[in-house]
């Protein structure tokens, strides 16, 4: 039964890098990412994975609610008349997690390696047709849910249902999920502020806590008119910058803010993960992310975060679009909005309570179909976690930011119109300022085939036995400490052990030492062992052509001179090769390294200033030796069963070969006389009958002198012959 083996490609994200500049994932110059330490990319680089970030958004719920007509329109009144249709889409998790890493809060910007790209104003105005123009979202904070409950929505939560400043989902759902028909207006207004707190809660100011909204966001419905002018969106997007920058700490586990946007962004953008549906979704309808609405077929893979890691890690420019929403009728858009897409190209100041995020679209000019130039450097600030006391306006602590905020039509980056189109200034820049990947690059191992046929286990096993030896014999250990070196040496050795090597050929060791300033040091030629010979088949001539007995015996005698040389053979090369193993350490790993014996510290090295390696010497030879002598205990009780059954097995054949010979001369003398000899044994005298087998019967002649017959006694001439 053949056992194949297979070879097995890197899984863990890695890339295989042939250039020496992947050595280095960068940034080279790091005036621009200058929190490179903190990011979540500098820990994948060392190895410590995190996994997939848990998110937080809860849209799967909202049709649920059942709303009137009324509430409807007071809804539209307040500015989410499209978000509530926003629907409830499976979210990518490995997707967004991917992205995350990408993210960098130096910037507002996700670093790919074909350059910068962001989510902007007109992303948030499109796919879910918030407005990005009006009064910035700030307000008073509370600690407290009592008394705003009790005055916006007219009912106080149980304790159970409150923590500090914040309110469960699910009690705005269970107590206000659907107003009664005849209810006052003031009662609508209730019911309907309930509602607006559960969209906001549970999409674009999600957080972390999964299930809790924040109050301070009632009283912003208290006058559902003044409501609608707030940039909500404007407020939706520094909530979702916060939250990607949070997410990039490398101890962060959990991200929040409006993840349907970020997902629905990405594929609009990437040709990266995009679901496939049974039905192809409608594409005449607003907000834009309606678009991916539908039921995914079965064709759509679930993938890991390894997948998208490597995807963004080589993206290319053809898997880009940079300006997705060109090709859009734009009497889909609502006119509101259509006239404030040109804040898509402002450079201000996001608010959304005490978060305040930089507007940067001059890093990614071409998502507004213009060339990309150097950008000016950011000015470097610290994102200030203001204070949170109950009945604190933040206005007054926000005063630069509400008035960089106030100016955000006199920022507008214009297309200078300047230059050929060519980008690659920019790119040489780019790449010095950016990390180029995330995922670490391995080097290339030597090829080795797909698929790998044997014969039996063992062989399969010795195969694989040999590859890891070269690997280790192959192994570049420059750099490596002497503790290392004594690893990849213990490696090296009890894989060669486990081969029964005689010779150590073609091992191209690099090591250390060879680079290290150092005396030069001749180091005597490495031993090489010669092969062993392979038993002669002996030369058997042809068997004459003679009794049957005789040719068993002959092939028998030729089976056990064959496996008894063959085994003789085997005893020399095991003890040839124990033997071959007791030379001294330093000359044969001290020549193989081309090293001094003073720097190389490892397992086969017993160095006099390195008592430890000479300790490992001492008991590697130990065990070397008692490993020969319990082989040749067993070789010699083995070798004294096999004797006593050979023994026996010659005795039987010896007596079969008798009878067999004894048979083939009684058969001969009877065909040269042409008789038949026939026994009775039934009857008691035993006499001998014989019956001439001529065609004429002759009497017998007299024996006596008389010339008569004597029949008391046989004659003599009849059975003389």
């Amino acid at each position: 039964m053949e056992t194949g083996a297979t070879s097995s490609e890197p899984v863990d994200g890695s890339i295989s890098l042939m250039d020496e500049e992947a050595i280095d994932p960068g940034p080279v110059d790091a005036s621009v990412l200058y929190d490179q330490e903190n990011h979540v990319s500098a820990a994948i680089w060392d190895g410590q994975e995190r996994g997939v970030l848990r998110c937080h958004e809860h849209t799967s719920k909202l049709g649920e609610w059942r709303l009137t007509q009324q509430q409807i329109e007071l809804v539209e009144k307040a500015g989410f008349g499209y978000l509530r249709r926003l629907p409830s889409i499976s979210l990518d998790n490995p997707l967004i997690s991917a992205l995350v890493e990408r993210w960098r809060k130096e910037t507002n910007s996700f670093h790919l390696k074909i350059g910068e790209m962001s989510i902007t104003l007109k992303d948030v105005a499109l796919l879910l047709g918030l407005p990005i123009d009006g009064e910035p979202v700030l307000g008073v904070t509370y600690t407290s849910c009592k008394a705003v409950c009790e005055k916006f929505l007219g009912s106080v939560p149980d304790a159970g249902y409150m923590s500090g400043g914040m309110v469960k989902l699910s009690w705005l759902k269970e107590y206000f999920t659907q107003c009664p028909e005849d209810a006052p207006i003031e009662e609508i207004k209730r019911y309907t502020r309930a509602y607006l707190l559960y969209l906001v809660g549970s999409t674009i100011f999600s957080t972390t806590t999964g299930n809790k909204v924040p109050i301070m966001y009632l009283p912003l419905f208290e006058d559902f008119e003044k409501a609608g002018k707030y940039a909500w969106g404007a407020a939706a997007l520094a909530f979702l910058y916060r939250a990607l920058g949070k997410a990039t700490l490398k101890s962060q586990s959990t991200i929040s803010g409006c993840l349907t946007l970020l997902q629905c962004w990405s594929y609009f953008h990437l040709n990266i993960g995009r679901p496939r549906f049974y039905q192809e979704p409608v594409h005449d309808c607003f907000p834009f992310v309606l678009w991916w609405k539908g039921k995914q077929s079965a064709a759509t893979v679930k993938r890991d975060i390894n997948f998208y890691r490597k995807a963004l890690d080589s993206l290319e420019p053809c898997d880009v679009d940079w300006v997705p929403y060109s090709n859009i009728d734009d009497r889909l858009i609502p006119d509101h909005l259509r006239n404030s897409l040109i804040l898509g190209r402002s450079k201000t100041m996001l608010i959304c309570f005490d978060k305040a995020e930089r507007h940067l679209p001059d890093r990614c000019s071409r998502q507004h179909g213009m060339l990309q130039r150097i950008p000016k450097d950011v000015q470097q600030w610290e994102r200030k976690s203001r204070g949170v006391d109950s009945g604190v306006d933040l206005s007054g602590k926000m005063e630069a930011e509400l008035n960089e905020w106030a100016d955000r039509q006199n920022h507008i980056v214009q297309d200078d119109g300047d230059g050929d189109g060519d980008e690659s200034e920019y790119m040489q820049w780019y790449l010095r300022i950016t990390r180029k990947f995330v995922g670490r690059p391995v080097s290339p191992l030597p090829p080795i085939p797909r698929t790998v046929k044997f014969r039996t286990k063992k062989k399969r096993v010795n195969s694989g036995l040999r590859d890891i030896a070269y690997i280790a014999d192959t192994f570049v250990t420059q750099g490596l400490d002497p503790i290392q070196m004594e690893s990849i040496s213990r490696i090296r050795a009890i894989i060669h052990e486990c081969l029964g090597d005689t010779a150590v050929e073609g091992a191209a060791f690099v090591s250390a030492s060879s680079v290290v300033s150092s005396p030069p040091v001749v180091s005597p030629p490495p031993i090489m062992y010669p092969p062993p010979e392979e038993p002669a088949p002996p030369v058997v001539s042809a068997p004459p052509q003679t009794e049957p007995g005789k040719r068993k015996r002959e092939k028998e005698r030729v089976r056990r001179n064959t496996k008894a040389k063959g085994k003789h053979k085997r005893k020399d090369d095991a003890v040839q090769y124990f033997s071959a193993r007791d030379i001294n350490p330093v000359q044969f790993y001290g020549a193989a390294f081309g090293a001094d014996p003073l720097h190389l510290c490892c397992h086969c090295h017993a160095i006099r200033h390195c008592p430890v390696a000479m300790s490992h010497v001492d008991h590697f030879s130990h065990k070397l030796e008692k490993k020969m002598r319990k082989k040749e205990k067993a070789r010699k009780k083995s070798s004294k069963k096999i004797s006593q059954k050979r023994n026996t097995k010659d005795d039987r054949e010896n007596s079969d070969a008798a009878d067999e010979d004894f048979q083939c001369e009684v058969q001969v003398a009877a065909e040269e006389d042409n008789q038949i000899q026939l026994c009775d044994a039934d009857s008691m005298d035993n006499q001998m009958l014989l019956f001439d087998a001529a065609d004429e019967v002759k009497s017998p002649q007299p024996c006596n002198p008389d010339g008569e017959s004597d029949h008391r006694r046989p004659c003599d001439a009849a059975v003389e012959g």
